[in-house]
């Protein structure tokens, strides 16, 4: 009965520890992403993510983005810049914008002029290893 107690509480406290660690690296690519949003930029109060185990695997983010608004959508995976392709499409599926023409650049900034439902793709670069964790920001600031 104790050894059954103990491997329970074994297994519980070595299951707490690797999900705080995951979250803990979590944080440190979320952080590192939120760098390019700078104080000109608002945070639209989502971090959206997804872990990532390869380059052929690819997240996909819904997000709506409101006319006359500057944004801009940063996105990382590890602590270096140019880990992730991002691409962002319209409803209809076409293309909009894709980092990987820009050396995959870490953030991207554009100006909506009408609301638009979008679809963001994410997926690790094949040339650079990432965390194989996908941070993608969205920063938003009003026009003048």
């Amino acid at each position: 009965m104790k050894k059954g107690i103990l491997r329970l509480v074994l297994v519980i406290g070595g299951f707490i520890t690797l999900n705080s660690a995951s979250a803990q690296i979590t944080d440190t690519v979320a952080s590192q992403c939120a760098k390019h949003l700078e104080s000109q930029f608002i945070s639209d109060g989502q971090q959206y993510r997804a872990l990532l185990m390869n380059s052929e695997e690819t997240a996909e983010f819904h997000t709506t983005l409101y006319g006359g608004t500057i944004y801009r959508i940063a996105a990382c995976s590890g602590l270096t810049d140019g880990n992730l392709i991002f691409s962002v499409y319209d409803s209809e599926r076409n293309l909009l914008f894709t980092n990987s023409e820009f050396k995959n650049a870490p953030f991207w900034d554009f100006k909506i002029t009408n609301t638009i439902d979008c679809v963001i793709e994410a997926k690790l670069s094949g040339s650079a290893q990432g965390s194989g964790r996908a941070v993608l920001l969205i920063g938003f600031k009003q026009q003048k």
